[in-house]
């Protein structure tokens, strides 16, 4: 069951917002991120400012400040979701998978950079949730590329998921601003299945 499905199925789900109210909220969490990104200190009227809208209308729809933050977290973390269940991992060839996965991936974390490193994972249920689900699915998909050849056998999956992680972090922060998602999964691609060592690595130097 894909990520999406889980979220639609949950017994709690929020009742779906009316279009225009979906779109002003849209309008005021795009621009939390945006603002709170070069100054995380912002305040709700600098925020209302800034979105084009009076003050009241963003205290009706959040009542405080850390309510706007922990929807912002919510929301950022559903476009994770959402970026990982259009790659479809459990149905793509595995390497096109990837590629994908990553690509759509750094689009959310660029995108949407101070609400997907705003708060740790436990502090909020739901994106906790998500990035669990994420988490089995990369495992997933990390298995079936190695069933597939694309992989080595002997690989640690949880090992290498973590270093795809770390690989993900690292091109998000040089992709912020105008970084090129698709060059930058490349790049993260080749280096998780290449490395940077030369061919004959260690065994190269070590005369092994």
């Amino acid at each position: 069951m894909t990520v999406q499905k889980q979220q639609q199925t949950e017994p709690q789900a929020k009742r779906p917002l009316r279009a225009d109210t979906e779109r002003t909220v849209r309008t005021i969490l795009e621009t939390a991120e945006r603002v709170l990104a070069t100054n995380p200190t912002a305040t709700m009227e600098q925020l209302a400012r800034a979105a084009g809208v009076a003050r009241t209308t963003v205290h009706r729809r959040f009542a405080t400040r850390e309510a706007l933050l922990e929807e912002l977290t919510g929301w950022a973390a559903r476009q994770f979701a959402a970026a990982v269940d259009t790659a479809r991992p459990d149905a793509a060839p595995p390497l096109v998978a990837l590629y994908q996965v990553t690509a759509n991936v750094l689009r959310v974390k660029t995108d949407w950079s101070f609400a997907m490193n705003h708060a740790a994972e436990e502090a909020h249920p739901e994106a906790a949730r998500i990035h669990a689900e994420v988490r089995a699915t990369c495992i997933r998909l990390f298995r079936r590329a190695q069933e597939a050849g694309v992989l080595r056998p002997d690989i640690d999956l949880d090992w290498t998921r973590r270093v795809y992680y770390a690989l993900i972090h690292e091109a998000a922060k040089e992709g912020a601003g105008d970084g090129d998602p698709d060059a930058l999964a490349t790049r993260v691609v080749d280096t998780l299945l290449r490395g940077a060592g030369v061919p004959a690595g260690l065994a190269g130097q070590t005369g092994m």
